[in-house]
């Protein structure tokens, strides 16, 4: 329960986190909602054009919310590890676009270069990730689906053997004479 507990608050932590990133910035400044989703499964690629709010990188991460949230009710792992796995891969397929776009991907703390709402996003999925590790899941029931499995009856024990077991290898015939 305590393992269930802690790794629904961790998705929690991460759901929100992958949200919040593309209100930050990015690369060389621009906010991960100026970037289309089609842009990233185009072949035109990553373009200057601002996207709508809804068709932005936004959309990805909230369908990954609510994966966790309904990982979370039904104490999914598998669940858990979906959201993860698809905020990461958003994240990831983002990095390969803008370096096809850009040329290369460049670091800087001056405002230029990989942004912080991208590394907000890759320890959002990371922390999906551990969230479905550390969660225990629903407890396994044996039986059908559908039926709930009675306990097993006690096995009955053998009834009593009251002769005595021969001997063995058996005695040779004896003579009454």
């Amino acid at each position: 329960m305590i393992r269930n507990a802690l790794g629904s608050l961790m998705g929690l932590v991460g759901a929100t986190a992958a949200v919040w990133s593309p209100f930050r910035a990015w690369y060389d400044g621009r906010q991960g909602r100026d970037y289309r989703v089609q842009e990233l499964f185009t072949s035109t690629g990553i373009t200057d054009t601002k996207a709508d709010l809804l068709g932005s990188l936004l959309l990805p991460f909230i369908f990954a919310a609510l994966l966790t949230l309904g990982a979370i009710l039904l104490r999914s792992r598998l669940l858990m590890a979906l959201s993860g796995v698809v905020v990461l891969g958003f994240a990831v397929l983002w990095m390969v676009r803008q370096a096809q776009e850009a040329g290369s991907l460049s670091v800087g703390d001056d405002g230029f270069g990989l942004g912080d709402g991208l590394a907000s996003a890759f320890g959002a999925g990371a922390l999906l990730l551990l969230a479905a590790v550390v969660m225990s899941g629903r407890p396994r029931r044996r039986g059908r689906r559908g039926r709930t499995s009675a306990p097993e009856p006690e096995p009955t024990p053998e009834p009593h053997i009251t002769q005595e077991p021969e001997p063995w290898p058996p005695a040779p015939p004896r003579d009454h004479s």
